[in-house]
Order: C-alpha cells, then structure tokens, then sequence
C-alpha cells in the first residue's frame, strides 16, 4: 500500500466516480479545442488525447502530490496555450504530423520545469503573483476559447448549421440550468447528454446526420492508439527527430505552460483548504503535478493541472482523501477503455457548448466595477491589459507582459504605503539610561539634534526617493539620524546607496548616520547586515556607518554626543562617589548626610552578578557610587525585557523601600560596581 494511503471509504469511491463524471467530458472538449486548432478532421485524435491525459494525470498527480481530495484533468489554460500553438504551427507551415511531436516536447518541458519549482520550492513565490494578473490571463484564455469555439457552434461552415445551433444551444441552456435545480448529478454530463439527444432528434429530420464517418458534425471514429507499451516507445522514439530549433520554438510556451498550470493547481488548493480545513503543502503538490504531467506525455495525453470543477464535484460527493484522486483516475481508464466507441457519437457543437459556458466562467465580469473608484481603476487597467494581449497577440506576450505588470503592481504598493513607520527627536523620546537632573536639562534643550527613524518594509529604487523626500528637511536639521531597522524585510543596492548619500550630507556638518536593529536574516531571507557591509557601507572603519546592537544603545551614543556638544563632560564611571555626591541628597546639609552615613553600608557588584532578582524580599534601596546597573524583566523561555539602566549618581530598588514587597524584576552589575545600601 502507498505510504500515507488508508483504506478507500465509500464516500471516495462516490467522489472519484463523480469527479470522473465532470472532467472527462471538459478533457474530452479541450483535447478536441487544441486538435481542431491543427485540422478539424483530427477532432478523434484530439478526443484520444483528453482522455488519456485525464487518465494519467488523474493516477499520478493523486499518488505523488499529496492534498486530499485534489482532482487533477486536462483544463482550460492547458487547452488555451496549446491551442495557440498549433496555430502557430500551422501558420508558420510546419508539416501537421509532426506538430503532435511539438506538442508532446511542450508537456514534457512543462513537466520538468514544474519539477524543477518544487525542488527550488518555488510554491510559496507562484502563490503571490497579484490576482489582477492571473484574473486578466484567465479572462484572456476564456475569450481565446469562446473565439474558437463559436464556429463550432455554427458549424464550422461558412453557411451555419441549424443542427450544430440547436445542438449547442441545447447544451448551454442544460449546462446552466442544472446547478440551479440539483447537485447531485453533474451539470456537464446532462449538459452532454441533452446534447447528444438533441442531435438524435436533428437526425430524424436529416438522415445524412446519422454518418459518423467524414461528418463535420461529430467527432467521429477515434484512432486505435494500440498497446500502452506501443504508446510509450513511440514518444520517446518521437524525441529522438527533435532538434535544437524546435526548443526554440516550444520552450517559451513550455515556460507559459508550466507557470499557468501550476498558479492553476495551487489556486485549487487554496479553494480546497478553505472548504476542508486542510493546508496543503505547495512544493509537494507541483511535484506531484509534474510527475502527472510528465506520465500524460508519456502516454501521448494532454498536460493539466488541479482543477476546481472536479474538485468540489469530489468533495461535496464524499471524496476526503487522494484515493478519491486515484480512483477518478482509475474511473477514466475505465471509460477510455469500455466507452471510446461511443465517443465517435458526441457532437462537436455539445463540446463546444461545455467550452463556451467553462469560458464564460473564466471571464472576471465583475472587475468592471473596478472603474467606479479612482483608486482600482490600475487593477482593472491590468486585468483589461493582460486579457488585451492574450486575445490579439498571445499567452506567451500576455505571459510577459503579466509579469511586468506584477512588478508595477508591487512597486505601486510599496509607494503607496509609506517605509517610514516612525520618527522622533531625542526632545520627544530618550533612552533608557535614567539620566541626572544637568544631563536632562541639556538634552531637553538640545535633544531636536538627534532623531530616531524605524523604517519598515522593502527599502528598494520604487521607495527610496519618497524616504529621502520625507527625511531631507531632517538631514539639515539634525546631526545624528538612527535608522531602526528591525522591520525592514530587503534592501537594495540604490537603497545603499541613498543611506551612503544621507550619512555624508550629515558628516558635513559634524553629525552621523547610525543602524541599530540590523536583521542578520530578514523575513525573506536576505542577511542585510552581511549586504551592507560587503557594499562598503558598514564595519569599514571610520568611514562605515556605525551599527548599534539595540535602538537603546544608540540613543544612548546620540545622548552623549548631544551632552558633550553642549559642553558636558562626562565622568569616569568607575570613579566612585561619596553619598553627599549622590543626587538624592544633593538638597541635604552635611548634618544630615553624617546621619545617613551611619545608616547605609558599601555593597560591591562584580559586572554579571546579581544586586538583586525578581521575587527577593527587601526593603533596601541602593545608591549608585560608579558603574551601571541595568534592570531587566524575565520572561519566559529564559528572555528578558531591558527597563532601564542607572548609572552613577543614580539610585534603584526604590518601590520596595516604600512598600516592603518582593522585587519585580532583575537588577544587574553591567559593569564593576560600587554601592550605598540604606534599608
């Protein structure tokens, strides 16, 4: 039994049979699109081929992708890219037999380049192009389909035919009406079947209707393929006549191919974990997709993708684990075996009808709504753009043009929301250092010559200028500029080089730019630390900008700059102070410093030790001779908050010399220290 594979429950077995109803007809349709676009005699062949892709796509895709109740079938975009081809191909006056050797290149292309995404686990990067591309591309490949299809619907004459007209007509209408009457059976095979029967009904009127061979009409007798085996070596035996100029004429197509079937699978995915509470695993699936799409080359059969019609039609069934994939699969080659005589009966207008309703349902009507509003009337222009370029020149250009579109659509994001989170001058924010009452006047005074920026986002050319717009008055009128960078996600070389540009504008007036915060592994993978400094930018000497560890350390630095600007020196830390030194009792007269003397003793703190821990009894409050104390508050998993350093001068443990209650936090030593304790 296959590794993860229980049991099939009934309620898979009714899902794959059900499932299996739904995609054979649209693969037999769509196999019959791609064939009719080299000659419309070769509507059997196109049949075969649906059909034995759906088989190998069903099969494989279920055994190797790995999400539950995923139904995997040839589909429209497939049908689209390939039918563009062979136009092509016919144009370009390729020779029509070997146009399926084209075609069998293509899928295995786009088999290995969706095995090559998975293995570079490129599933979470295809998930995110903008939805404005992808619904453009699949409004362009549904008018692509209702184009081709309309013909058929008439006939293929130029003088129309009431039997083709009447035959589609009829399906349409049962193709619509049925999902609004009942679920339980599928529309496309009550679709197909009113179809069928209208034609018999055509036919009692038109004797000549009821010859299947040489009539345009049906899709008449479908060619003995032979043994599997037979298959297999003929396809690898058609390999062997390519050459280099036919990768040249396939490989963009194959690329298309490949990118669209797989937005088009994980797309499914998507709908499927929201119905089923389930997540599925992307790189997984595009393996699993490539191993089916590969198999259906192998077999001659058309190339697919996860598909949503089926899919549900699987799920609302009882289908809940892949064997219900596997049996819809196994339920194909049952009907590729038993029924392909009958195939010959179907009439090519019924097929066309099916095309005609999937095409409308691709078509995003309600994006016309986008024009109301001023700000999505872009999106609308992308849809409408990439759609354009599908229909008059073709998927590969409307595939490139997407992607430059997706890249506007991102840069326009970016600008739209600005990367500056947050700003403040050092009169509006401070360290965490408790300062002296001297100190503080001054930074009150001239605390505007320091600014902390926190930049956030993607810092790229579609963003810099707007930061160096906002940050160029501050640039004038500051001296020291810390950028936070915590919760930037990716820089860029332009990025570099504009903070290159802002660091010497305040070089020239005797200030500095300074990084605190620095990812070393930013949420999309970039180490911007290692980045900037191998631009030159930092840990370059004197002349590198300066990189701080934490925001509180560099407002610290900016603190005693601004300090010693304004004329402050400042003491040696390690020198201690005698208690009438201590800020406290800077009001004190010396009788009353003699009584406290006798009160308090000396306490010394080697740097990492302890000078008290949260949850100590004690009333003591310390008075600091020299050295730091930093106050920290443990949290769980062994981490801890930093709330504030004092220094020398300073004083800490006050609340509990008030209340008499266990400490709240850390206190310790950052450096050696010399203290008062008076309890």
């Amino acid at each position: 039994m296959v590794k993860g594979f229980l049991p099939p429950r009934a309620g898979d077995v009714w899902g794959g049979l059900a499932s299996m109803l739904v995609a054979l007809p649209s693969s037999i349709a769509f196999g019959v699109l791609v064939f009719s676009a080299i000659d419309p005699q070769l509507a059997g062949q196109g049949a075969l081929y649906g059909m034995l892709g759906a088989a190998a796509l069903g099969v494989v895709a279920a055994l190797a992708g790995g999400t539950r109740a995923l139904i995997s079938a040839p589909c429209a975009p497939a049908a689209a890219i390939l039918a563009g081809l062979a136009a092509v191909l016919v144009i370009g006056g390729t020779d029509v037999d070997r146009i399926p050797v084209l075609f069998a290149l293509t899928v295995l292309l786009a088999g290995l380049l969706q095995l090559l995404f998975a293995l570079l686990r490129g599933g979470r990067f295809i998930k995110y192009i903008p939805y404005p591309v992808v619904s453009g591309y699949m409004t362009g490949v549904g008018l692509i389909i209702a184009v081709s299809q309309l013909p058929i619907l008439l006939g293929q004459s130029e003088d129309w035919s009431p039997a083709a007209l009447i035959v589609g007509g009829t399906t349409i209408a049962v193709m619509l009406w049925v999902p609004r009457v009942t679920r339980m059976v599928p529309a496309a095979i009550l679709a197909l079947a009113a179809g069928i029967a209208a034609y018999l009904i055509c036919a009692l009127f038109a004797p000549a209707l009821w010859n299947v061979e040489g009539n345009p009409l049906l899709i008449g007798p479908l060619a003995d393929p032979g043994p599997l085996t037979g298959i297999v070596r003929a396809q690898f035996d058609a390999l062997a006549s390519i050459r280099l100029a036919d990768l040249q004429v396939v490989a963009y197509t194959a690329l298309a191919l490949a990118a669209l079937l797989s937005i088009d699978t994980l797309k499914t995915c998507v709908i499927l974990d929201a119905v089923t509470k389930q997540r599925h695993d992307s790189n997984r699936e595009l393996f699993g997709q490539g191993l089916g799409n590969l198999a259906a080359f192998t077999v001659g059969g058309m190339p697919g993708a996860g598909t949503v019609g089926p899919t549900m039609v699987n799920v609302t069934s009882g289908g809940s684990t892949r064997w219900s994939g596997l049996l819809e699969g196994v339920f194909v080659v049952l009907a590729v075996l038993l029924l392909a005589p009958l195939i010959a009966w179907v009439p090519l207008a019924a097929l066309a009808g099916i095309l005609l309703v999937v095409a409308y349902r691709m078509l995003d009507l309600k994006s016309v709504r986008l024009l109301r509003h001023r700000e999505t009337r872009f999106d609308f222009a992308v849809i409408a753009a990439v759609a354009i370029v599908a229909v008059t020149v073709g998927l590969i250009a409307a595939s490139f043009a997407g992607i430059a579109l997706a890249i506007l659509l991102f840069i326009r994001d970016q600008i739209n929301g600005s990367v500056l989170r947050r700003r403040a001058t050092l009169v509006e924010t401070s360290s965490k250092r408790y300062r002296l009452e001297p100190e503080r006047e001054l930074l009150a005074q001239h605390g505007h010559l320091g600014e902390i920026c926190a930049l956030q986002g993607n810092l790229f050319f579609g963003t810099t200028d707007q930061l160096f717009t906002e940050l160029e008055p501050d640039l004038r009128a500051r001296r020291w500029v810390l950028l936070d960078l915590r919760r930037v996600q990716s820089l860029d070389y332009t990025a570099a080089n504009l903070f290159r540009q802002m660091h010497a504008r305040l070089a020239a007036h005797g200030g500095a730019m300074l990084f605190c915060g620095m990812p070393t592994r930013a949420s999309q993978g970039q180490d911007i630390h290692r980045y900037l400094s191998r631009v030159g930018l930092v840990g370059n000497g004197d002349s590198g900008i300066r990189v701080f560890e934490t925001q509180e350390d560099g407002l610290e630095w900016i603190e005693d700059r601004i300090l010693e600007l304004a004329g402050w020196e400042k003491p040696n830390e390690q020198d201690p102070l005698d208690l009438r030194d201590i800020e406290l009792f800077s009001d004190f007269d010396n009788a009353s410093i003699e009584q406290i003397r006798s009160c308090v003793r000396e306490h010394s703190v080697d740097p990492g030790q302890y000078v008290f821990r949260r949850g100590d009894e004690g009333d003591d409050i310390y008075l600091i001779r020299s050295g730091t104390v930093r106050i920290l508050l443990p949290l769980s998993g062994g981490a801890s908050h930093h709330l504030a350093n004092f220094s020398r001068g300073n004083f800490c443990g006050e609340m509990n010399f008030l209340d008499k209650g266990v400490r709240s936090a850390d206190a310790v030593a950052q450096s050696h220290c010399e203290l008062y304790v008076l309890s």
